[in-house]
């Protein structure tokens, strides 16, 4: 029996990893049979994997049907956005308070790394870096629940934040914002860190216009990719 939970696991991982990086998108196929032989098991271990990524809301399961990667409403991905500008608002707040010397350097060697990509077409990369310059700033808030929620929630909505780094015009923004967020961080502004992070992150005005312009005309609510 352990073997089996250990394959299943190896599996949620692995397609964990896929629809977080965008490779799975949204709307997706994931038929067992196809899956057990990709994995070259049986279909227990995979019909497993799925019942776990469907608890953690990644995919929807159909009777009779192959699952789908979970395909987000526009309304439900705004109040989601919503939400994780708050969580990430409070991260750069508790960061100004307790970020460390050796953080503080991290954070700036990637903030240059991005003003490097930031005109070139290597969006994946700059895609990539963005992700840890966020990721470190919730190490750096040294609340473990608050950076295991935060990062959580930016998993569920990977994919979209992928495709809005595709527009070079975010991507400008994104560099001048960042530096806003690392200069309130580094001088311990705590109200100016949380505020700059969560009008970064938020979908407000221009972005959220940006944003739906990405989505074909004529899908309705629903957002897939």
């Amino acid at each position: 029996m352990k073997p089996v939970q250990n394959r299943s696991e190896q599996i949620q991982q692995t397609l964990e990893a896929e629809i977080f990086s965008g490779k799975l998108s949204p709307g997706a196929r994931l038929d067992e049979v196809e899956l057990a032989e990709r994995f070259q098991v049986s279909r227990t271990p995979v019909r497993e994997a799925l019942r776990h990524l469907a608890s953690g809301g990644l995919i929807q399961m159909r009777n009779r049907q192959p699952a789908l990667v979970a395909t987000l409403s526009a309304h439900k991905l705004v109040e989601m956005f919503q939400v994780m500008a708050e969580l990430e608002g409070l991260c750069a707040r508790m960061a100004a308070r307790r970020i460390t010397p050796a953080q503080i350097a991290e954070l700036n060697r990637l903030h240059e790394a991005l003003i490097s990509l930031s005109n070139t077409d290597r969006v994946e990369e700059f895609y990539d870096v963005n992700r840890q310059f966020h990721e470190l700033i919730y190490e750096a808030s040294q609340n473990e629940f608050l950076a295991e929620q935060t990062r959580a929630l930016r998993n569920r909505i990977g994919a979209y934040r992928r495709l809005v780094t595709h527009k070079p015009s975010r991507r400008e923004g994104t560099i001048s914002e960042h530096a806003e967020v690392l200069r309130c961080i580094v001088k311990g502004e705590e109200d100016a860190a949380a505020n700059a992070m969560r009008g970064h992150v938020n979908l407000l005005g221009e972005k959220l216009l940006d944003f739906i312009a990405l989505f074909p005309k004529g899908a309705g609510s629903e957002i897939a990719g």
